[in-house]
C-alpha cells in the first residue's frame, strides 16, 4: 500500500530529487561512478540492517564461499546500488542513437532478436540485476515497441517526472496496480512487455526453486504466457568492468512448445524463468540487490509445520533440470528470522 505524504513533503522531496539529479549531471559519468563507489561503501559500513540481510542471503545462496568472499560480494552489491542511482539519472545521455553501438555489448541475443523482429508479442523477463533500465532504453532506441510494468512511487510528483523520462524515448509505462487490461492490450497488438520478476510474490505466489530454496514467484507471468500462447525471453543488462558500458544478454527463451507436454505448465514456466534469473545473477553476482527479502514468504507446509507435500515433490521431479539432491535440499525448512 502506498504511503500517504503531505503536500509539503511531496514538493520538498520532488525539488530535492530534481536538485540532486541536476548536481549529478554536472559531472561526467566516470567521476560520478567513482563517487558512487565511495557512497556505497559508506552505506555498507553504516546500514547494519541491510548489510546483515545482504550477507545472510549471499551465505545461503553461495554456501561454498568463505566469510571474506561473502563480505566482499555484499560490499559490491552496496556499491552497485549507489552506482545504479547515478546511471539512472544519466541514462538519457548514455544510451541514444549515436552511442549505443559502443556502450553496449550484445550476447546470446539471436533467438530473442528473431522474436522481437517477428513483430509478435513477447514477454521480456528480467530482475533487479545490473541496470534493467538500459535494456528498455536500448530497445526503444532501436525502434522496438516496448511497454514496462512498474510499481508507482509513493510521491506522485517524482513518479510522473521519472515516467516522463522513460516515455520521451518511446517506452510505454504501465503501473503495476490493475494493469491486466493494459497488458493484454499490449500483447494483443503485437507489442513486447517487460517485467521485473525476482521479488517476493507473497503467500499466494508459486513456490519454485531459487538458489537452493523455495521462493514465492509471480504466477502472473506464466498465466500471461499460457493464456496468450506467447514466448518468454529472460535477460539481463549489466555493467562491464566498472565503466559506463553494458552487456545485454539472455539466459533462456521459453517457447509454447516447451511447456506443451508438461504435467503442470504453469509451475514449469514459473520455475524455468526463476532458473533463468538465477543463471543471470551468477554471471554478475556483485550487481544484484541482495538486500531484497526474496525468501520472506514461506510455502503453506512450512508455515503450518507440516511435512513436505507429495504433490510439490512430484512437481519438482517433473522439472527436467532437477535431481534428487536438489529436491532434498528444498525439503529443508528455511528460517527467515
Amino acid at each position: 500500500m502506498a504511503r500517504h505524504l503531505s503536500s509539503t513533503a511531496k514538493w520538498t522531496q520532488y525539488f530535492a530529487a530534481r536538485l540532486a539529479v541536476m548536481g549529478i549531471t554536472l559531472f561526467d559519468i566516470r567521476t560520478n561512478l567513482e563517487a558512487a563507489t565511495a557512497v556505497g561503501r559508506a552505506m555498507y559500513r553504516y546500514d547494519h540492517r541491510h548489510r546483515e540481510r545482504t550477507t545472510r542471503n549471499i551465505e545461503r545462496s553461495f554456501p561454498q564461499m568463505d566469510r571474506q568472499q561473502v563480505d566482499d560480494l555484499a560490499m559490491q552489491s552496496f556499491e552497485h546500488l549507489a552506482k545504479l542511482v547515478v546511471e539512472v539519472c544519466q541514462i538519457p545521455q548514455l544510451i541514444h542513437t549515436d552511442s549505443w553501438a559502443y556502450r553496449v555489448r550484445l550476447k546470446n541475443l539471436g533467438k530473442a532478436a528473431d522474436l522481437l523482429n517477428s513483430e509478435k508479442p513477447v514477454l521480456l523477463v528480467t530482475s533487479h540485476l545490473g541496470n534493467w533500465e538500459v535494456t528498455g532504453f536500448l530497445l526503444t532506441v532501436l525502434g522496438y515497441s516496448i511497454s514496462a510494468i512498474v510499481r508507482p512511487l509513493d510521491n506522485p510528483l517524482i513518479n510522473d517526472w521519472l515516467l516522463g523520462i522513460r516515455q520521451r524515448r518511446g517506452m510505454r509505462v504501465i503501473t503495476k496496480w490493475n494493469a491486466t487490461e493494459q497488458m493484454l492490450g499490449v500483447l494483443k497488438s503485437g507489442g513486447s512487455l517487460g517485467i521485473l520478476a525476482d521479488q517476493n510474490a507473497g503467500e499466494k505466489g508459486l513456490f519454485v526453486p531459487f538458489f537452493g530454496r523455495l521462493a514465492s514467484s509471480y504466477k502472473s507471468i506464466g498465466l500471461l504466457a499460457l493464456s496468450q500462447n506467447i514466448p518468454i525471453v529472460c535477460g539481463y543488462a549489466c555493467r562491464l568492468n566498472g565503466a559506463p558500458c553494458y552487456e545485454i544478454g539472455t539466459t533462456d527463451v521459453i517457447k509454447p512448445e516447451d511447456w506443451a507436454d508438461q504435467p503442470d505448465p504453469l509451475y514449469y514456466v514459473t520455475a524455468r524463468y526463476a532458473r533463468a534469473i538465477e543463471k543471470s545473477i551468477k554471471l554478475f553476482p556483485g550487481q544484484y540487490l541482495w538486500m531484497h527479502r526474496r525468501w520472506k514468504s514461506r510455502p503453506p507446509h512450512e508455515r503450518a509445520g507440516k511435512p513436505f507435500p507429495t504433490s510439490l515433490r512430484r512437481k519438482l521431479e517433473a522439472l527436467p533440470w532437477m535431481d534428487q539432491a536438489s529436491i532434498s535440499q528444498l525439503e529443508q525448512p528455511l528460517d527467515c528470522t
